[in-house]
């Protein structure tokens, strides 16, 4: 079993508490499900959102979904001028037999045209 690191974002249309809690718990949701990662599986999550995020902390939507046990971290994305505005990103550290080439990094909404090399999955 190999450590290994899956990535996502998410782009809000707002910034209210109720619209990142639900667009935070899709994405993590999507991150786990593409992958087949169960919760077991985490080892840790890394949120960061823009400077233009203030409703809530990222991190309390996977609390709210049922992960629990697994340290989870929010951080402040840079304030780099031009940078797309109201983003969530994430960095799980994961336990998986998949090989990097296997992972499935999610970007959902917006955030798609942060990685456009990433084949589109919206399934």
């Amino acid at each position: 079993m190999a450590v290994r690191a899956l990535r996502g974002a998410t782009q809000l249309d707002e910034d209210s508490r109720d619209h990142l809690l639900d667009r935070v718990a899709e994405l993590v949701q999507q991150v786990l499900r593409r992958n087949d990662v169960s919760t077991d599986d985490l080892i840790s999550i890394v949120f960061t959102a823009t400077p233009d995020l203030h409703a809530e902390f990222p991190a309390y939507a996977a609390r709210r979904i049922g992960i629990t046990d697994v340290p989870l971290l929010c951080a402040r994305e840079l304030d780099v001028a031009g940078a797309m505005p109201r983003v969530v990103r994430l960095l799980a550290h994961v336990e998986t037999d998949r090989p990097r080439d296997g992972l499935r990094h999610v970007y959902l909404y917006g955030a798609r045209a942060l990685r456009t090399d990433l084949p589109r999955d919206d399934g």
